[in-house]
């Protein structure tokens, strides 16, 4: 840019000066740390890039790209990890290294220099993580660049072309758009003329809607209610089958609920054969009565997170009848939201959940 005011060349001079003192401090750190001097590194490049924001090519421009993965996922967070060696590695990444480790069995590595890597021997490089909270990143909707740690406020909140609905759509209005033509579309959308009976049909649609998803939290209101109620926190260990091709799967030790032993498993994918070579991870689960019982048991479980992690997990509420010649209940899918929240799981050393049990009594 060519500054044309006494404010814009005061700008452009602090970016000079910043510029110039994180190179200078990269080149004296890198001998005593490469994680330092990377960071700084970062800085003089995200200041160069604020100079000239035109200089080079789009992927230049995009400065952070070449940190962004080390095994080609997208950037998503700040968060940046490094290796005894000084090698970086984004969040993403670095769960995902750890979780790939656990499906195939081996010490997960950097992919630079191949030293271990886990949560206990890599720790954050905050100044490498500042550095790219100010390179400069696209917004997805006006296509201007922003520095990253100001682009989710403007994508939320002051982009002229981010997409937003109407404010009729709580009576039907379906439109979506950029914000800059919402007041247009309201000043001539067609719902608020609406006759009743129009209304009352779109009404009763969303209604439809709203009570299914009541029909989750009112059964666990019912739930609670019961008699019968006991919870647990359950840790899930892995394991290996003695398969040709061992398989990952997790069980949990024996505990005791409602006066019953009881014990969970859980499997990857389904046991596929290869869950490592797959983007799309899950995880399922069954529950096994190892008590013998005098009458049938008729519960109703769920498992929800832990007390102390952050995965996120929707809950869903199963049902099931134990007998001791039918003990053990199908495998049923862990409601983790994505595959993201899967490898959180994978990539810990144990996973810890908290199970509750309801008996049903008749």
């Amino acid at each position: 840019m060519t500054p044309q005011s006494g404010e814009e060349w005061g700008t452009a001079l602090s970016h000079l000066v910043l510029g110039v003192v994180s190179l200078h401090a990269a080149v004296c750190t890198a001998q005593a740390s490469r994680g330092a001097a990377a960071g700084f590194l970062l800085q003089a490049l995200a200041a160069a890039t604020m100079l000239a924001p035109g200089l080079g090519t789009d992927e230049d421009c995009l400065a952070g790209a070449w940190v962004a993965t080390v095994i080609s996922l997208p950037l998503l967070a700040f968060d940046f990890h490094w290796c005894t060696n000084g090698h970086l590695m984004c969040a993403g990444c670095f769960i995902h290294l750890l979780a790939d480790a656990r499906l195939k069995e081996e010490q997960a590595t950097c992919p630079n220099c191949r030293c271990e890597i886990s949560k206990s021997l890599c720790c954050r490089n905050l100044a490498v993580e500042k550095a790219v909270s100010e390179l400069p990143s696209e917004c997805g909707f006006c296509l201007r660049q922003f520095p990253r740690s100001l682009l989710e406020r403007h994508q939320k909140e002051e982009c002229q072309d981010r997409v937003t609905q109407c404010k009729y759509k709580r009576i039907g209005c379906p439109w979506h758009g950029p914000f800059h033509e919402l007041t247009a579309h309201e000043a001539a959308c067609a719902h608020p003329t609406k006759t009743g009976n129009e209304l009352m049909e779109i009404l009763d649609e969303m209604d439809q809607g709203r009570r299914k998803e009541m029909q989750l939290y009112n059964s666990i209101f019912s739930l609670l209610s019961f008699e019968k109620i006991g919870y647990t926190e359950v840790q899930f260990r892995p394991y290996r089958t003695d398969d040709f091709i061992t398989r990952l799967y997790y069980e949990t030790p024996r505990f005791t609920v409602l006066n019953q032993t009881w014990v969970l498993k859980a499997r990857v994918n389904d046991s596929e054969r290869n869950p490592n070579l797959s983007c799309k991870r899950t995880l399922s689960f069954q529950l096994i009565l190892k008590s013998k019982v005098n009458a049938p048991l008729e519960c109703s479980f769920l498992l929800l997170k832990g007390p102390y992690d952050d995965v996120k997990i929707n809950p869903v509420i199963y049902h099931f009848v134990f007998t001791n010649e039918s003990n053990e209940t199908d495998y049923v899918p862990l409601p983790i939201t994505d595959s993201v929240e899967c490898n959180k799981l994978l990539a810990a050393k144990n996973i810890n959940l908290r199970l509750f049990l309801f008996q049903i009594q008749k």
